[in-house]
């Protein structure tokens, strides 16, 4: 959840980020949720340190990675995000309209309601 978590302040070549994406390169059956950037962010809105991490797991997984924004936020005690803010990012991270149709569409339909 919430791309594995990673350490922002260590990058996207980080020995962490670098595991989560071999564990899911490994395992088939792992999603992840590229959601939570007013989480895992240091430098705040727009969340442009978290973009980078997002955009390797859709490149690198786009049948298996979904988009959310966490709503209702529950837990944040530092400020609460904009949801707009957080809709603006998909074409940072997705940046093909068939991605974003992946991960807006097709993966959770998959996921939830695969039949």
């Amino acid at each position: 959840d919430h791309m594995g978590r990673p350490d922002i302040d260590q990058g996207i070549n980080s020995q962490g980020f670098q595991q989560f994406q071999d564990l899911m390169a490994r395992n088939g059956n792992i999603w992840t949720k590229v959601s939570c950037p007013e989480r895992l962010s240091t430098m705040g809105p727009p969340y442009d340190d978290v973009i980078a991490f997002s955009r390797a797991l859709v490149a690198a997984f786009p049948t298996r990675v979904l988009w959310g924004t966490d709503w209702p936020h529950p837990n944040m005690k530092s400020h609460m995000p904009d949801d707009g803010h957080l809709v603006d990012i998909i074409p940072k991270i997705a940046p093909t309209k068939a991605l974003q149709e992946q991960l807006l569409v097709t993966n959770p339909l998959r996921l939830y309601w695969d039949e």
